[in-house]
């Protein structure tokens, strides 16, 4: 059945089709099919949001069964636990509490993360949640990158950014091969650091000419509604999915 409500919206906005696809980034027939709604089709969640702020309309208002901004914004406020000013100020047992309740993700995405590389409790963690069978993912920026070199730069640390993650690496070398345990490199443009543990994640973000442990960190739970979490949680994955697995924590273009 046609999504009439959305034609409606076309049709009152006086935008053509081709507008609408233009200023989206995608085919006026893409446009139409969200329009024909055929097998439920909808856009993607980016693309909705576009959409309706391109039609001066709410998001539930081209989709009933879609939130009201105000449900959405309701739901975010919910999702935030805590914010912390500073990593510096978060309770150091915060880290290793919100990983000991995982049983389905127990991720981390950063730079280098050394300061978690020395923690005693962390690797303990690590090895009784493998040996229970929980997925881990460590994910650390490729020191080769020139993302790695660029965030140097802009904390002010130049190629201690680099080194650190060697350092890191260096220090993750017992937990290398352990059931479940998998190591990536990514190279990609950071914009938080990424926890997560099950429902619960904690997002440090990267401020330009700050190191991450002066930036602010936000406690998110995952509450139904709410789309604070699950924009986070996508991300992880796309990191995943863009990263090369490593099996050392010697790289292959420095091994000797």
């Amino acid at each position: 059945m046609a999504n009439e409500r959305l034609r409606g919206a076309i049709l009152a906005s006086g935008l053509t089709v081709e507008q609408i696809a233009n200023g989206l980034g995608v085919s006026s027939r893409t446009v139409e099919r969200w329009v024909e709604a055929k097998d439920q089709r909808r856009p993607y969640r980016r693309f909705q949001y576009a959409l309706a702020n391109l039609l001066k309309r709410d998001l539930s208002d081209l989709w009933p069964d879609e939130q009201t901004s105000s449900e959405t914004t309701a739901a975010g406020r919910a999702e935030l636990v805590r914010m912390y000013p500073h990593r510096a100020v978060v309770p150091k047992e915060l880290w290793t509490t919100l990983y000991t309740s995982a049983s389905r993700h127990f991720d981390l995405v950063v730079y280098a993360g050394f300061w978690l590389s020395e923690d005693p409790l962390f690797f303990r963690l690590i090895r009784e949640k493998s040996q229970a069978g929980v997925p881990i993912r460590l994910m650390l920026g490729d020191p080769t990158s020139p993302h790695v070199a660029q965030r140097g730069e802009d904390e002010g640390i130049g190629p201690a950014m680099a080194a650190k993650i060697r350092n890191a690496l260096a220090n993750y070398a017992p937990l290398f091969g352990l059931p479940g345990v998998e190591f990536r490199l990514h190279s990609t443009t950071l914009y938080n650091s990424l926890y997560r543990a099950d429902d619960d994640m904690l997002v440090n973000g990267h401020v330009y000419g700050v190191g991450a442990y002066l930036a602010p960190v936000l406690h998110l739970c995952h509450v139904p509604g709410g789309e604070l979490f699950s924009t986070y949680a996508a991300s992880i994955e796309r990191v995943w999915e863009s990263a090369r697995t490593i099996t050392t924590p010697q790289l292959e273009s420095e091994a000797a």
